[in-house]
């Protein structure tokens, strides 16, 4: 199969499965913007294998299987895209074997206990995707640079939680600890019953909480990056951090509906974003001058 073919497929999979991440890294320049699509699209096949196995065209074993033996891989767009990658790119395969890891431990541990499980999960399936992006999205990351990408994968699951609530507990998921339930006197039958009321909206402003001080982590080091890569991580992380907004203005109903940023109100953050980046490229323009 042709790379360019393969990776417009990619392209394709990241369009229609996440208009957030597509329109926020659309605007990188190549070869970085066609990475983060062969890295989204692998991931997005990873999570399908296990939440919709009967639409998947592998399970999770046989994907695992088949990146273990990447160079012989065949018969899906994904394996040429992925050699291109690894051969692009200085990546590292072990965060893709966690982020497996992680996406497989949700057929057999569905209920959570505590706080510190649920961070740990969060790392596995959302942390090492900021493990994956820094090598394609950031020169040389260092470690501050690499525990900040993992804060901010970390954050935007915790955003994924909360809007998904409903979604996750009609396939018998409780991501909400039990810790968590306890703290504001809201029980595991008052989960089931689907119970919106002002201990589960305190619940939920915890977990609101908790996700931007992990994204304020998550964007330390920006003025490390390739400009083009420092405005498109703080657009996915702000059209990320809107769907908490939505969900405070949906009264918390998660339940019953998913909450979406419109296009409105992520053109806005755009506009907002890319004034901060022009006004800072004109600034060093204008330092650049004068020495």
């Amino acid at each position: 199969m042709e790379p360019t073919v393969c990776l417009a497929q990619c392209e394709a999979m990241i369009q229609k499965g996440s208009s957030s991440f597509y329109k926020a890294f659309r605007y990188l320049p190549s070869p970085r913007r066609e990475a983060v699509y062969v890295i989204y699209a692998f991931c997005r096949m990873i999570d399908d294998a296990v939440d919709e196995p009967q639409r998947s065209p592998y399970s999770i074993d046989e994907l695992e299987q088949h990146f273990n033996r990447l160079d012989q891989a065949a018969n899906h767009f994904i394996w040429p895209s992925l050699r291109w990658l690894f051969d692009t790119f200085p990546l590292s395969k072990k965060p893709f074997f966690r982020q497996m890891e992680g996406q497989r431990r949700d057929l057999s541990f569905t209920h959570y206990e505590t706080m510190e499980q649920l961070e740990d999960y969060c790392y596995l399936v959302a942390g090492t995707v900021g493990e994956m992006l820094l090598p394609v999205l950031h020169d040389q990351p260092d470690i501050q640079v690499i525990e900040a990408g993992i804060w901010l994968g970390k954050a935007m699951q915790i955003v994924n939680i909360v809007r998904d609530v409903g979604e996750d507990q009609s396939r018998g998921r409780r991501y909400l600890p039990l810790e968590l339930l306890a703290r504001h006197r809201y029980t595991d039958s008052d989960f089931e019953m689907g119970v919106v009321d002002e201990r589960f909206q305190h619940l939920v402003q915890e977990l609101d909480t908790l996700s931007r001080s992990w994204f304020a982590r998550g964007l330390r080091g920006l003025e490390t990056y390739p400009a083009s890569s420092a405005f498109s991580v703080e657009l996915a992380a702000s059209f990320y951090a809107a769907i908490l907004d939505e969900v405070k203005a949906a009264n918390y109903e998660v339940y019953k509906k998913r909450a979406i940023v419109s296009s409105l109100n992520k053109l806005k953050l755009y506009t907002n974003i890319k004034m901060k980046y022009t006004l800072l490229s004109e600034v060093n323009d204008s330092n650049a001058v004068s020495l």
